[in-house]
């Protein structure tokens, strides 16, 4: 046990540090948030309705992650970290609950609950990080940076329309690029990723647990929008089943990847620090994918015999071929090669799209999810033939 004087760091015995029921807990906000971001671009299918969806996501995502290596480093079932995760946790479902009215009329709500977030998270980090421990000087920058993108946050609550897209969007690349440059200030120099001493397992595991949260909402996007119709006629029933199948098809295209071979990975790494990194920005684009796969489960259960317009033959197309992209990157970097099934599976998404333009929903739903289906089927035969022959 640690005393109130020492940081409740997690003890490092070589061993898998396991997830905890805390973390669990925690990321239910988050699929509160997830569900928010799936139905703002669901109601607003034009180019802006994208871009402002992507910021938000791209500014959620980074809250989740942030909480991620907190618990990495930190032991969730401390009173002192649990309390930390629970505050988080509410801090995130305003901030969830918000997402419908970021860009109109709650938009100071969505960015005072994101800034508190992420500067208090880490200046509650520094504080019991007092006394000299190794990662205080890391998390004083990583403080200095999350003051900064605050000021650009707060400053677009106040403003309206593109101003507002512009300092959030400036907010959120500083995020990003910040670690990229080792969190580096003035006075206080950078950190190296060499230095961030990541548990593997817990960060693969992690990722893993938030690709669930998302298929479980495309899930809960399709039932919802099943159970709502009046009259479960055969076209409702047939997209029932497409939207099901296709989740699966997602399912089965990441969890192809075991947990084992992610961990390794990142534990054997030269750099692990960087390479849990990496983890994370692969899953804000395959994540990105599921949210924007499930926009497209609710066009067809809407109305699954509607032909596609433009924007729904978009969000049709979008989330898959995204979804294959990050998982193209993903299966690069935990086995060293890029799998062609998912390059021939982006160019057959996109061509399939141009062919079923104006078609039913349906339709396109259907002949996708078979594409998906193949891709995953591909890679599965290609693992196994792989694995013989290194036996």
């Amino acid at each position: 046990m640690t005393d109130q004087h020492h940081p409740p760091l997690r003890h490092r015995d070589g061993h898998h540090a396991r997830v905890t029921n805390e973390e669990l807990f925690f990321d239910l906000a988050y699929a509160f948030a997830v569900t928010q971001l799936s139905h703002l671009l669901l109601h607003r299918l034009d180019l802006g309705g994208a871009l402002d969806t992507l910021i938000l996501w791209f500014a959620v995502w980074l809250g989740w992650q942030y909480t991620c290596w907190v618990t990495n480093w930190f032991d969730p079932e401390s009173p002192r970290i649990r309390l930390l995760l629970f505050a988080t946790m509410l801090i995130a479902l305003v901030m969830a609950s918000a997402i419908p009215q970021a860009f109109g009329d709650r938009g100071l709500v969505f960015a005072l609950a994101y800034a508190s977030m992420q500067v208090g998270r880490s200046a509650w980090v520094v504080w019991q990080l007092r006394g000299g421990q190794p990662l205080l000087a890391n998390y004083r920058r990583i403080l200095g940076w999350g003051v900064l993108v605050a000021c650009f946050w707060i400053a677009g609550g106040l403003v309206e329309g593109d101003r507002r897209r512009w300092l959030w969007g400036a907010g959120v690349l500083c995020e990003y690029v910040s670690p990229m440059v080792g969190f580096w200030l003035p006075g206080l120099g950078r950190s190296r990723t060499a230095d961030w001493t990541i548990e593997g397992g817990h960060l693969a595991e992690r990722c893993q647990s938030f690709v669930i949260v998302a298929l479980g909402e495309a899930l809960l996007a399709t039932g919802a929008g099943f159970s709502e119709a009046h009259l479960w006629a055969p076209p409702m029933v047939a997209g029932l089943v497409v939207t099901f199948v296709a989740t699966l098809a997602l399912w089965w295209l990441y969890f192809g990847t075991s947990c084992r071979d992610a961990s390794n990975r990142i534990t054997h790494a030269d750099d692990p620090g960087g390479m849990g990194a990496r983890f994370h920005y692969i899953h804000a684009l395959l994540v990105g994918g599921i949210i924007v796969a499930a926009v497209g489960n609710d066009l067809i259960i809407e109305a699954p015999l509607e032909a596609v317009r433009l924007a729904d033959l978009a969000m049709l197309v979008a989330g898959p071929a995204l979804y294959l992209l990050g998982s193209a990157i993903y299966k690069a970097v935990v086995y060293g090669r890029v799998p062609l099934s998912h390059l021939v599976g982006i160019v057959a998404v996109g061509l399939a799209g141009a062919a079923l333009m104006g078609q039913a929903r349906l339709a396109v739903g259907a002949a996708l999810t078979g594409l998906l289906l193949g891709v995953a089927l591909w890679e599965h035969v290609a693992r196994r033939g792989h694995a013989r022959q290194t036996v």
